[in-house]
């Protein structure tokens, strides 16, 4: 027999190190945060996978950190971005003036006593709609099983997925390959990176708790109640 060829696993397509995570042949989308960027594998947020973002109670700072990604994603497609479930209206006036075209965002809110299964049904929908570009969902008391149909989901139709829950849900397993916990810390919002396909990290990702589009806007609606103030 002949010598046997010399065998490097780098030769493999679709086969990376893990120490060379930062470029894995992933397909992914631009956050918008460079630093956030620079920590994640194929640089942003990954396209045929599950991202589970993990907030305390009451700390509604999911829309900073997703709006630059989502104003850019429709920017880039004639597709929609359905919303599924959230605890709360969203700000329209804030998403516009972080470029978000609203009028191509969809809500879907259901009720009742089956509202929690009727939600993950809804966004497991949504990914496979050739309309939808992305899927931002709040599933609270989402079991492992749904997430798992979640993942597959998102990964057969390379789809964009964000999965809000609660933070306490940190210590339990999950199938999103990445996880993000989100919190603010005074005038900055700190993304600690839970997993991804890499090495742990254990500093946290500091990003301004308010993009420069949303505090122009803000203050310019503060001076124009100052000035109608002043007027009357």
């Amino acid at each position: 027999m002949g010598a046997a060829l010399p065998f490097f696993i780098d030769d493999l397509p679709g086969v990376w190190r893990g120490d060379a995570w930062a470029q894995a042949p992933q397909r992914a989308v631009d956050t918008g945060h460079e630093q956030l960027n620079a920590q994640l594998p194929g640089g942003g947020w990954p396209l045929a996978g599950m991202t589970e973002l993990l907030l305390p109670i009451h700390a509604h700072c999911e829309w900073r950190l997703l709006a630059p990604a989502l104003a850019r994603l429709l920017a880039d497609s004639s597709g929609h971005a359905v919303l599924v479930a959230p605890p709360l209206e969203p700000f329209m006036p804030a998403l516009q003036a972080a470029g978000v075209p609203v009028p191509r965002l969809c809500c879907i809110r259901p009720v009742g006593s089956g509202a929690a299964m009727a939600a993950a049904w809804a966004c497991e929908q949504a990914l496979r709609c050739r309309d939808v570009c992305a899927v931002l969902a709040w599933l609270p008391q989402a079991r492992a099983a749904t997430l798992r149909r979640l993942q597959l989901a998102a990964a057969q139709h390379q789809a964009l997925l964000w999965v809000c829950r609660p933070a306490a849900q940190a210590a339990q397993a999950s199938p999103a390959p990445l996880r993000l916990a989100l919190r603010h810390q005074g005038e900055q919002l700190q993304v600690q990176v839970l997993k991804r396909r890499g090495p742990p990290l254990d500093v946290p990702v500091l990003l301004p708790a308010r993009s420069p589009a949303l505090a122009a806007a803000l203050q310019a609606q503060a001076r124009r109640r100052g000035r109608m103030q002043a007027e009357a």
